[in-house]
């Protein structure tokens, strides 16, 4: 079944958030494709806040590379940023296998850098930028 959300402007995002989070219960693994500035990191925020992470806690985790954080009911979100991954190995030693198997929420910008390692059951979403500089939120399950 095909989703889609289209996220009009910036105030918006944090209902689209809430609907997103709706519409992808039962999905661990979240992969987001999107260009550079389409708004990866700042739709994961939203989610992230939603899901009641504190909202200063959250920041991209582009020179770490996954950044843990815990909702106000203790659970956590792993938030990942392959954009510097030159090398699938280089996933693999920050411990990929163990975050993605904790059954912890993932979420994963610029998962094209290590797609042959994503599971199969990875929900993959597209992220696309409009002329009128909306966002639609795409994905298949």
């Amino acid at each position: 079944m095909k989703h889609v959300i289209v996220i009009p402007d910036l105030p918006s995002i944090d209902t689209a958030a809430k609907d997103f989070i709706a519409q992808t219960q039962g999905h661990d693994l979240i992969a987001f494709y999107a260009p550079m500035g389409a708004g990866k990191t700042t739709f994961t925020t939203a989610i992230c806040r939603a899901l009641g992470v504190e909202g200063d806690a959250i920041s991209s985790p582009t020179f770490s590379i996954v950044n843990e954080y815990r909702t106000k009911g203790g659970e956590s979100i792993f938030h990942f940023d392959f954009y510097r991954i030159n090398k699938t190995s280089e996933a693999l030693d920050i411990g990929f296998y163990d975050y993605i198997d904790s059954g912890c929420l993932c979420l994963m910008e610029w998962p094209e850098n290590i797609e042959d390692i994503l599971p199969e059951e990875t929900l993959r979403v597209c992220i696309n930028v409009g002329e009128d500089g909306s966002r639609t939120v795409s994905w298949e399950d």
